[in-house]
Protein backbone atom coordinates (compact mmCIF):
# COMPACT_ATOMS: atom_id res chain seq x y z
CA UNK A 1 0.00 0.00 0.00
CA UNK A 2 1.41 3.40 -0.97
CA UNK A 3 2.27 5.90 1.76
CA UNK A 4 1.29 8.74 -0.60
CA UNK A 5 -2.27 10.05 -0.40
CA UNK A 6 -2.14 12.89 -2.89
CA UNK A 7 0.58 14.06 -5.28
CA UNK A 8 0.93 17.28 -7.29
CA UNK A 9 2.41 16.55 -10.71
CA UNK A 10 4.11 19.19 -12.84
CA UNK A 11 2.12 18.34 -15.95
CA UNK A 12 2.65 19.67 -19.46
CA UNK A 13 0.24 17.33 -21.19
CA UNK A 14 3.08 16.07 -23.37
CA UNK A 15 4.31 12.53 -23.77
CA UNK A 16 6.56 12.28 -20.71
CA UNK A 17 4.20 13.74 -18.14
CA UNK A 18 1.18 11.94 -19.59
CA UNK A 19 3.00 8.65 -19.10
CA UNK A 20 3.99 9.77 -15.60
CA UNK A 21 0.37 10.61 -14.72
CA UNK A 22 -0.77 7.11 -15.68
CA UNK A 23 2.23 5.55 -13.96
CA UNK A 24 1.53 7.43 -10.71
CA UNK A 25 -2.04 6.18 -10.72
CA UNK A 26 -0.97 2.60 -11.34
CA UNK A 27 2.09 2.50 -9.08
CA UNK A 28 1.12 4.67 -6.12
CA UNK A 29 -2.66 4.31 -6.41
CA UNK A 30 -3.02 7.84 -5.04
CA UNK A 31 -5.01 10.92 -5.94
CA UNK A 32 -3.23 13.03 -8.55
CA UNK A 33 -3.36 16.82 -8.88
CA UNK A 34 -2.04 18.22 -12.15
CA UNK A 35 -0.34 21.60 -12.43
CA UNK A 36 0.36 23.16 -15.81
CA UNK A 37 2.29 26.44 -15.92
CA UNK A 38 1.81 28.98 -18.68
CA UNK A 39 5.27 30.50 -18.97
CA UNK A 40 4.70 31.79 -22.47
CA UNK A 41 5.65 28.60 -24.27
CA UNK A 42 3.28 29.58 -27.06
CA UNK A 43 1.19 26.44 -26.94
CA UNK A 44 -2.50 25.95 -26.25
CA UNK A 45 -2.73 24.65 -22.69
CA UNK A 46 -6.38 23.67 -22.56
CA UNK A 47 -5.61 20.28 -24.16
CA UNK A 48 -3.68 19.50 -20.97
CA UNK A 49 -6.93 19.90 -19.05
CA UNK A 50 -8.77 17.59 -21.43
CA UNK A 51 -6.02 14.97 -21.20
CA UNK A 52 -6.08 15.14 -17.40
CA UNK A 53 -9.85 14.70 -17.38
CA UNK A 54 -9.47 11.69 -19.68
CA UNK A 55 -7.24 10.08 -17.06
CA UNK A 56 -9.88 10.61 -14.38
CA UNK A 57 -8.42 13.67 -12.69
CA UNK A 58 -11.09 15.60 -10.81
CA UNK A 59 -11.79 19.07 -12.31
CA UNK A 60 -10.94 20.72 -8.98
CA UNK A 61 -7.56 18.97 -9.08
CA UNK A 62 -6.53 20.46 -12.42
CA UNK A 63 -4.53 23.70 -12.19
CA UNK A 64 -3.53 25.69 -15.29
CA UNK A 65 -1.93 28.95 -14.17
CA UNK A 66 -0.81 31.95 -16.19
CA UNK A 67 2.59 32.74 -14.65
CA UNK A 68 4.02 34.78 -17.53
CA UNK A 69 4.21 38.12 -15.73
CA UNK A 70 5.58 36.66 -12.51
CA UNK A 71 8.12 34.67 -14.50
CA UNK A 72 9.58 37.66 -16.32
CA UNK A 73 9.16 40.23 -13.54
CA UNK A 74 10.39 38.17 -10.58
CA UNK A 75 12.79 35.69 -12.17
CA UNK A 76 14.02 36.69 -15.65
CA UNK A 77 14.52 40.40 -14.97
CA UNK A 78 16.36 39.88 -11.64
CA UNK A 79 18.67 37.42 -13.40
CA UNK A 80 19.39 39.86 -16.22
CA UNK A 81 20.24 42.62 -13.75
CA UNK A 82 23.36 40.51 -13.14
CA UNK A 83 24.05 40.06 -16.89
CA UNK A 84 23.92 36.35 -16.21
CA UNK A 85 25.57 33.95 -18.65
CA UNK A 86 26.56 30.35 -17.87
CA UNK A 87 29.84 29.06 -19.31
CA UNK A 88 30.18 32.16 -21.45
CA UNK A 89 27.16 31.51 -23.69
CA UNK A 90 24.01 30.05 -22.12
CA UNK A 91 21.34 32.52 -20.99
CA UNK A 92 19.73 29.98 -18.62
CA UNK A 93 16.29 29.91 -20.19
CA UNK A 94 15.39 26.49 -18.78
CA UNK A 95 17.18 26.93 -15.47
CA UNK A 96 15.38 30.14 -14.47
CA UNK A 97 11.91 28.67 -15.05
CA UNK A 98 12.34 25.78 -12.62
CA UNK A 99 12.26 27.70 -9.32
CA UNK A 100 8.95 29.32 -10.25
CA UNK A 101 7.39 25.99 -11.21
CA UNK A 102 8.61 24.49 -7.93
CA UNK A 103 7.22 27.45 -5.98
CA UNK A 104 3.77 27.19 -7.51
CA UNK A 105 3.75 23.41 -7.18
CA UNK A 106 4.40 23.67 -3.45
CA UNK A 107 1.70 26.35 -3.11
CA UNK A 108 -0.78 23.98 -4.76
CA UNK A 109 0.36 21.10 -2.56
CA UNK A 110 -0.38 23.17 0.53
CA UNK A 111 -3.73 24.36 -0.83
CA UNK A 112 -4.91 20.86 -1.75
CA UNK A 113 -3.46 19.01 1.23
CA UNK A 114 -1.08 16.97 -0.92
CA UNK A 115 1.80 15.20 0.78
CA UNK A 116 3.92 14.63 -2.33
CA UNK A 117 5.07 16.31 -5.54
CA UNK A 118 6.32 14.79 -8.78
CA UNK A 119 8.19 15.96 -11.86
CA UNK A 120 9.22 14.58 -15.24
CA UNK A 121 12.94 15.35 -15.11
CA UNK A 122 15.25 12.48 -15.97
CA UNK A 123 17.90 11.08 -13.68
CA UNK A 124 20.56 12.24 -16.14
CA UNK A 125 19.52 15.88 -16.18
CA UNK A 126 19.84 19.10 -14.24
CA UNK A 127 16.12 19.73 -13.80
CA UNK A 128 15.68 17.02 -11.18
CA UNK A 129 18.12 18.96 -8.99
CA UNK A 130 16.52 22.33 -9.68
CA UNK A 131 12.99 21.13 -8.94
CA UNK A 132 13.86 19.19 -5.84
CA UNK A 133 16.11 21.79 -4.24
CA UNK A 134 13.19 24.19 -4.67
CA UNK A 135 10.71 21.73 -3.16
CA UNK A 136 12.82 21.09 -0.09
CA UNK A 137 13.66 24.77 0.41
CA UNK A 138 9.96 25.68 0.38
CA UNK A 139 8.41 22.58 2.02
CA UNK A 140 11.14 20.63 3.85
CA UNK A 141 9.02 17.59 4.69
CA UNK A 142 7.47 16.99 1.27
CA UNK A 143 7.86 13.60 -0.42
CA UNK A 144 9.32 13.80 -3.91
CA UNK A 145 8.47 11.22 -6.58
CA UNK A 146 10.91 11.19 -9.50
CA UNK A 147 9.61 8.48 -11.89
CA UNK A 148 12.71 8.49 -14.08
CA UNK A 149 14.70 7.31 -11.04
CA UNK A 150 12.20 4.57 -10.25
CA UNK A 151 10.82 3.03 -13.45
CA UNK A 152 12.48 1.07 -16.25
CA UNK A 153 11.27 3.26 -19.12
CA UNK A 154 14.75 4.66 -19.61
CA UNK A 155 14.64 5.52 -23.32
CA UNK A 156 12.39 7.49 -25.62
CA UNK A 157 11.52 4.31 -27.49
CA UNK A 158 10.33 2.51 -24.34
CA UNK A 159 8.33 5.59 -23.39
CA UNK A 160 6.64 5.63 -26.78
CA UNK A 161 5.79 1.94 -26.49
CA UNK A 162 4.30 2.43 -23.01
CA UNK A 163 2.27 5.40 -24.22
CA UNK A 164 0.90 3.47 -27.17
CA UNK A 165 -0.11 0.56 -24.94
CA UNK A 166 -1.82 2.91 -22.47
CA UNK A 167 -3.67 4.76 -25.23
CA UNK A 168 -1.83 8.02 -24.68
CA UNK A 169 -1.86 10.29 -27.80
CA UNK A 170 1.60 10.83 -29.26
CA UNK A 171 2.46 13.98 -31.22
CA UNK A 172 5.47 13.81 -33.55
CA UNK A 173 5.63 10.07 -32.89
CA UNK A 174 8.44 9.64 -35.36
CA UNK A 175 10.35 12.09 -37.49
CA UNK A 176 12.66 10.65 -40.15
CA UNK A 177 12.60 7.36 -38.27
CA UNK A 178 13.74 8.72 -34.88
CA UNK A 179 12.30 9.88 -31.61
CA UNK A 180 11.07 13.48 -31.18
CA UNK A 181 13.41 16.15 -29.92
CA UNK A 182 13.23 16.85 -26.22
CA UNK A 183 12.05 20.47 -26.19
CA UNK A 184 11.40 23.02 -23.47
CA UNK A 185 9.94 26.46 -24.12
CA UNK A 186 9.02 29.56 -22.16
CA UNK A 187 9.04 33.30 -22.80
CA UNK A 188 12.81 33.45 -22.49
CA UNK A 189 13.82 30.60 -24.79
CA UNK A 190 13.16 27.30 -26.49
CA UNK A 191 15.62 24.42 -26.19
CA UNK A 192 16.22 21.30 -28.25
CA UNK A 193 18.01 18.13 -27.14
CA UNK A 194 18.30 14.52 -28.23
CA UNK A 195 17.99 12.66 -31.52
CA UNK A 196 20.16 14.23 -34.27
CA UNK A 197 21.78 16.56 -31.72
CA UNK A 198 23.34 13.71 -29.73
CA UNK A 199 26.17 13.78 -32.28
CA UNK A 200 28.06 16.99 -31.36
CA UNK A 201 29.75 16.99 -34.78
CA UNK A 202 26.45 17.19 -36.67
CA UNK A 203 25.02 20.57 -37.64
CA UNK A 204 21.50 21.21 -36.36
CA UNK A 205 18.82 20.80 -39.00
CA UNK A 206 17.47 24.10 -40.24
CA UNK A 207 13.85 22.98 -39.91
CA UNK A 208 14.40 22.35 -36.19
CA UNK A 209 14.47 26.06 -35.32
CA UNK A 210 11.08 27.49 -34.31
CA UNK A 211 11.45 31.13 -33.25
CA UNK A 212 14.18 32.55 -35.47
CA UNK A 213 14.87 32.81 -39.15
CA UNK A 214 18.41 31.99 -40.22
CA UNK A 215 20.64 35.07 -40.34
CA UNK A 216 21.03 34.51 -44.08
CA UNK A 217 17.26 34.78 -44.54
CA UNK A 218 16.85 37.80 -42.25
CA UNK A 219 15.81 41.17 -43.77
CA UNK A 220 18.44 43.04 -45.73
CA UNK A 221 17.47 46.29 -43.99
CA UNK A 222 18.59 46.92 -40.40
CA UNK A 223 16.00 47.87 -37.77
CA UNK A 224 16.64 50.40 -35.00
CA UNK A 225 14.98 49.95 -31.62
CA UNK A 226 15.03 52.16 -28.50
CA UNK A 227 14.93 50.41 -25.12
CA UNK A 228 14.26 52.27 -21.86
CA UNK A 229 15.49 51.04 -18.48
CA UNK A 230 14.55 51.90 -14.90
CA UNK A 231 16.59 50.47 -12.01
CA UNK A 232 18.08 47.89 -14.33
CA UNK A 233 14.79 46.60 -15.76
CA UNK A 234 13.41 47.13 -19.24
CA UNK A 235 10.23 49.23 -19.03
CA UNK A 236 9.56 50.46 -22.58
CA UNK A 237 10.28 49.68 -26.24
CA UNK A 238 10.25 52.58 -28.71
CA UNK A 239 8.54 54.75 -26.09
CA UNK A 240 5.73 52.30 -25.36
CA UNK A 241 5.54 51.04 -21.78
CA UNK A 242 4.30 47.48 -21.33
CA UNK A 243 4.11 44.74 -18.75
CA UNK A 244 7.28 42.73 -18.24
CA UNK A 245 6.10 39.65 -20.14
CA UNK A 246 4.81 41.80 -23.03
CA UNK A 247 8.20 43.48 -23.33
CA UNK A 248 10.04 40.18 -23.54
CA UNK A 249 7.52 38.81 -26.03
CA UNK A 250 8.06 41.87 -28.24
CA UNK A 251 11.84 41.47 -28.08
CA UNK A 252 11.40 37.84 -29.11
CA UNK A 253 9.46 38.94 -32.17
CA UNK A 254 12.09 41.50 -33.12
CA UNK A 255 15.00 39.15 -32.52
CA UNK A 256 13.39 36.22 -34.27
CA UNK A 257 12.69 38.34 -37.35
CA UNK A 258 16.37 39.29 -37.60
CA UNK A 259 17.86 35.84 -36.88
CA UNK A 260 19.12 36.74 -33.42
CA UNK A 261 19.67 34.40 -30.50
CA UNK A 262 20.56 30.97 -31.88
CA UNK A 263 23.03 28.94 -29.84
CA UNK A 264 24.55 25.48 -30.31
CA UNK A 265 26.18 24.52 -27.02
CA UNK A 266 27.92 21.61 -25.33
CA UNK A 267 27.45 22.34 -21.64
CA UNK A 268 28.71 20.77 -18.45
CA UNK A 269 25.73 19.39 -16.59
CA UNK A 270 25.48 19.48 -12.83
CA UNK A 271 25.39 15.67 -12.71
CA UNK A 272 28.83 15.47 -14.33
CA UNK A 273 28.28 14.70 -18.01
CA UNK A 274 28.60 16.89 -21.07
CA UNK A 275 25.40 17.51 -23.02
CA UNK A 276 24.74 19.13 -26.38
CA UNK A 277 21.72 21.36 -26.78
CA UNK A 278 20.49 24.04 -29.15
CA UNK A 279 18.73 27.14 -27.90
CA UNK A 280 16.80 30.10 -29.30
CA UNK A 281 16.84 33.15 -27.02
CA UNK A 282 16.15 36.13 -29.28
CA UNK A 283 14.69 38.54 -26.71
CA UNK A 284 17.18 37.62 -24.01
CA UNK A 285 20.12 38.17 -26.36
CA UNK A 286 18.89 41.68 -27.13
CA UNK A 287 18.13 42.42 -23.48
CA UNK A 288 21.57 41.32 -22.27
CA UNK A 289 23.38 43.50 -24.82
CA UNK A 290 21.23 46.54 -24.09
CA UNK A 291 21.47 46.16 -20.33
CA UNK A 292 25.25 46.07 -20.43
CA UNK A 293 25.16 49.18 -22.61
CA UNK A 294 23.12 51.23 -20.15
CA UNK A 295 25.30 49.99 -17.28
CA UNK A 296 28.38 51.16 -19.16
CA UNK A 297 27.46 54.80 -18.53
CA UNK A 298 25.65 54.50 -15.18
CA UNK A 299 27.77 52.12 -13.08
CA UNK A 300 30.98 53.01 -11.26
CA UNK A 301 33.98 51.20 -12.74
CA UNK A 302 34.75 49.06 -9.68
CA UNK A 303 31.08 48.25 -9.09
CA UNK A 304 30.80 47.09 -12.71
CA UNK A 305 33.95 44.98 -12.36
CA UNK A 306 32.71 43.51 -9.09
CA UNK A 307 29.47 42.49 -10.82
CA UNK A 308 31.48 40.85 -13.59
CA UNK A 309 33.53 38.96 -11.00
CA UNK A 310 30.42 37.71 -9.21
CA UNK A 311 28.35 36.88 -12.29
CA UNK A 312 29.82 33.40 -13.00
CA UNK A 313 29.13 32.41 -9.39
CA UNK A 314 25.59 33.76 -9.64
CA UNK A 315 25.05 31.93 -12.95
CA UNK A 316 26.20 28.66 -11.41
CA UNK A 317 23.76 29.12 -8.53
CA UNK A 318 20.87 29.37 -10.98
CA UNK A 319 22.12 26.61 -13.26
CA UNK A 320 22.63 24.27 -10.32
CA UNK A 321 19.22 24.94 -8.74
CA UNK A 322 20.10 27.24 -5.86
CA UNK A 323 17.63 30.04 -6.61
CA UNK A 324 16.02 29.69 -3.18
CA UNK A 325 19.35 29.44 -1.34
CA UNK A 326 20.45 32.11 1.16
CA UNK A 327 23.61 32.83 -0.83
CA UNK A 328 21.65 33.57 -4.04
CA UNK A 329 19.26 35.82 -2.17
CA UNK A 330 22.13 37.66 -0.50
CA UNK A 331 23.89 38.15 -3.83
CA UNK A 332 20.62 39.31 -5.41
CA UNK A 333 20.32 42.02 -2.76
CA UNK A 334 23.78 43.30 -3.70
CA UNK A 335 23.02 43.17 -7.43
CA UNK A 336 19.72 44.99 -6.98
CA UNK A 337 21.48 47.69 -4.94
CA UNK A 338 23.82 48.37 -7.86
CA UNK A 339 20.87 48.83 -10.20
CA UNK A 340 19.37 51.89 -8.48
CA UNK A 341 21.22 54.19 -10.89
CA UNK A 342 20.80 52.04 -14.01
CA UNK A 343 18.29 54.33 -15.67
CA UNK A 344 18.18 55.61 -19.24
CA UNK A 345 17.81 54.49 -22.83
CA UNK A 346 19.76 52.39 -25.32
CA UNK A 347 19.42 52.40 -29.10
CA UNK A 348 20.22 49.13 -30.83
CA UNK A 349 20.47 48.06 -34.45
CA UNK A 350 19.24 44.58 -35.37
CA UNK A 351 20.79 43.13 -38.48
CA UNK A 352 21.21 39.53 -39.67
CA UNK A 353 21.88 37.86 -36.33
CA UNK A 354 23.65 40.87 -34.79
CA UNK A 355 22.66 43.18 -31.94
CA UNK A 356 24.64 46.41 -32.35
CA UNK A 357 24.49 49.24 -29.82
CA UNK A 358 24.43 52.60 -31.58
CA UNK A 359 23.65 54.96 -28.69
CA UNK A 360 22.90 55.23 -24.98
CA UNK A 361 22.14 58.01 -22.52
CA UNK A 362 20.89 58.69 -19.01
CA UNK A 363 19.56 62.11 -18.12
CA UNK A 364 19.92 61.61 -14.37
CA UNK A 365 22.58 58.96 -13.72
CA UNK A 366 25.21 59.09 -16.47
CA UNK A 367 28.81 59.04 -15.24
CA UNK A 368 30.11 59.89 -18.69
CA UNK A 369 31.55 63.43 -18.60
CA UNK A 370 32.31 64.70 -22.13
CA UNK A 371 34.32 67.63 -20.78
CA UNK A 372 36.79 65.13 -19.29
CA UNK A 373 36.67 62.39 -21.94
CA UNK A 374 37.15 64.72 -24.93
CA UNK A 375 40.23 64.54 -27.15
CA UNK A 376 39.89 68.26 -27.74
CA UNK A 377 40.83 71.08 -25.36
CA UNK A 378 39.22 70.21 -22.01
CA UNK A 379 39.89 73.66 -20.50
CA UNK A 380 41.73 72.13 -17.57
CA UNK A 381 39.07 69.59 -16.58
CA UNK A 382 41.71 66.85 -16.56
CA UNK A 383 45.39 67.33 -15.70
CA UNK A 384 47.35 64.92 -17.82
CA UNK A 385 50.45 65.39 -15.66
CA UNK A 386 48.67 63.48 -12.88
CA UNK A 387 49.24 60.28 -14.86
CA UNK A 388 53.03 60.47 -14.31
CA UNK A 389 52.95 59.79 -10.58
CA UNK A 390 50.16 57.25 -10.93
CA UNK A 391 52.15 55.23 -13.45
CA UNK A 392 55.41 55.35 -11.45
CA UNK A 393 53.67 54.22 -8.26
CA UNK A 394 51.99 51.31 -10.02
CA UNK A 395 55.29 50.35 -11.68
CA UNK A 396 57.27 50.48 -8.44
CA UNK A 397 56.90 46.80 -7.48
CA UNK A 398 57.82 45.68 -11.00
CA UNK A 399 60.90 47.94 -11.04
CA UNK A 400 62.02 46.53 -7.68
CA UNK A 401 61.55 42.96 -8.91
CA UNK A 402 63.44 43.71 -12.15
CA UNK A 403 66.38 45.25 -10.20
CA UNK A 404 66.51 42.21 -7.87
CA UNK A 405 66.49 39.85 -10.87
CA UNK A 406 69.35 41.82 -12.46
CA UNK A 407 71.44 41.52 -9.27
CA UNK A 408 70.97 37.76 -9.26
CA UNK A 409 72.44 37.71 -12.74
Amino acid sequence: MSDVNKVVLAYSGGLDTSVILKWLQDTYQCEVVTFTADLGQGEELEPARQKALKFGIKPENIFIDDLREEFVRDFVFPMFRANTVYEGEYLLGTSIARPLIAKRQIEIARATGADAVSHGATGKGNDQVRFELGYYALMPGVKVIAPWREWDLLSREKLLAYAEKAGIPIEMKHKQGGSPYSMDANLLHISFEGRHLENPAAEAEEDMWRWTVSPEAAPDAAEYVDLEFEKGDLVAINGTRMKAHELLARLNELGGKHGIGRLDLVENRYVGMKSRGCYETPGGTILLRAHRAIESITLDREVAHLKDDLMPRYASMIYNGYWWSPERQALQALIDHTQQTVNGWVRIKLYKGNVIVTGRDSKTDSLFDPTIATFEDDAGAYNQKDAHGFIRLNALRMRIAANAKAKRG
